[in-house]
């Protein structure tokens, strides 16, 4: 039985268990302390006692209970909706959202969450991601007070699984040409009739409520909706899966396909409008994923070390005696631990308000980017054996390509950080 984030068994159990230290390091003389590889800038140092804790929990839960299950789901392109459900119980989900049955933590302790998912699997942080930032964190910044009673708690307990439509078929990089439209309901007064079509969607094939974006036909404003499934009319609402993905296979994307589906006028958001909505929404998942990205190359990281310490050759020498080798384990240890102090920094500024948005896509962008050049860069060190999944490092390639594809495509967030730099917008 794991612990919840919000109790004192929780942080006992950080300050009962050491912290691993490296089995090669060293301490000289000059030096007061041992480098640790897994952690070389020490970055658990700035972490509370609550984020420790946390930290703990979620990576007792993941490799305990998702590490065991990830082969099977990424051959099987099968997602355990259950898995949101045992987050929940544990306080995963929606983590940063005070009440509502959410633990109201750190920006940072969430970040160290999605650390420790993608440490197994980016398609298991996804799953997450989509149901914490874009769904939970969009009621709870842009939703009536109903709303936010009616859907957080159970969302935040994983009894209703959530997704977030915004990326259409013609438009992914360019949102605001997006086609979907919401009218009044010709026959249900009170309601909007929505239709069009959404793609590359994490969770809908199984997912409850749908965060849909839709331009209101009369304004041509982008207005964001909440659709129930059960109450969609046959017909109206078709969520199906895509299959056949060379990327997060463990976890499920589909579509979402809209024919004058009705809404409420009150299941719409009140007090937002256009892009600022959605893309808030986006700027919480994409912080999630600047950890959650180092985690993968974290993995990487420690499976490509302990098979360069066992593989030997060149008489009987293991390959992690070799300089190659060991200039790509460097390269990819320094790059984490960077990537790591800017995650901290940013959630830190997040916190105290002080975070800029493009703050954000700097971090996304180069921690997307280096996760995925060091992941393939260490696949050389296994050599043909890269090819079998039973290694993961071919798993972790596959899936941070997407990572750094979506929610903002690295070149998109380059442009967003010239934009800011130069104040030349070069969108148009």
């Amino acid at each position: 039985m794991f612990t919840s984030l919000s109790s004192r068994a929780a942080r006992q159990l950080v300050q009962q268990t050491p912290r691993a230290t490296s089995s090669i390091g060293r301490r000289y003389a000059h030096a007061p302390a041992v480098f640790d590889w897994k952690d070389p800038l020490n970055a658990a140092a700035n972490y509370t006692e609550d984020e420790l804790a946390i930290a703990e929990t979620a990576e007792s839960y993941c490799q305990e209970r998702l590490l065991p299950r990830v082969l099977e789901a990424y051959r099987k392109e099968d997602y355990d909706r259950t898995i949101l459900a045992e987050m929940g119980e544990l306080g995963l989900l929606g983590a940063t959202i005070k009440g509502y049955d959410c633990a109201g933590v750190s920006s940072v302790a969430s970040g160290l969450i999605t650390r420790a998912v993608e440490r197994v699997d980016s398609g298991y942080r996804s799953g997450m991601s989509v149901q914490s930032s874009l769904v939970m964190g969009g009621i709870d910044e842009f939703g009536t007070e109903e709303q936010k009673e009616k859907f957080l708690p159970g969302l935040a307990k994983g009894k209703i699984l959530g997704c977030f439509g915004l990326t259409e078929p013609n438009h992914g990089s360019d949102p605001g040409s997006m086609e979907s439209v919401a009218k009044p309901h010709p026959t249900k007064d009170g309601y909007y009739s929505l239709s069009g079509a959404k793609t590359w969607i994490t969770n809908s094939p199984i997912a409850d409520l749908f965060l849909v974006w839709a331009k209101l036909q009369e304004t041509g404003k982008i207005r964001g909706f909440l659709v129930e499934r059960e109450k969609c009319p046959p017909g109206t609402l078709e969520t199906p899966k895509l299959d056949n993905k060379n990327g997060l296979r463990a976890s499920v994307t589909g579509m979402i396909q809209m024919d004058e589906v009705p809404v409420a006028k009150e299941m719409m958001f009140p007090h937002v409008e256009g892009l600022r909505g959605p893309f808030s929404c986006l700027n919480s998942a994409r912080y999630g994923i600047a950890w959650g990205t180092i985690g993968a190359l974290e993995d990487c990281i420690a499976r490509a070390r302990e098979y360069a310490l066992k593989r030997k050759q060149f008489k009987g020498n293991p390959i992690a005696k070799y300089q190659l080798v060991q200039k790509k384990l460097s390269d990819a240890v320094t790059d984490a631990a960077f990537g790591i102090q800017a995650a901290y920094q940013v959630g830190r500024l997040k916190d105290e308000g002080k975070a800029a948005p493009e703050m954000i896509s700097m971090i996304k962008r180069q921690n997307c980017d280096r996760a995925l050049i060091n992941s393939r860069t260490l696949q050389e060190v296994f050599g043909g054996n890269a090819v079998s999944d039973e290694y993961h490092i071919g798993r972790h390639v596959s899936n941070l390509f997407v990572t750094q594809t979506y929610e903002g495509q690295s070149d998109i967030h380059a442009l967003i950080l010239g934009r800011a730099i130069t104040g030349i917008q070069a969108f148009v």
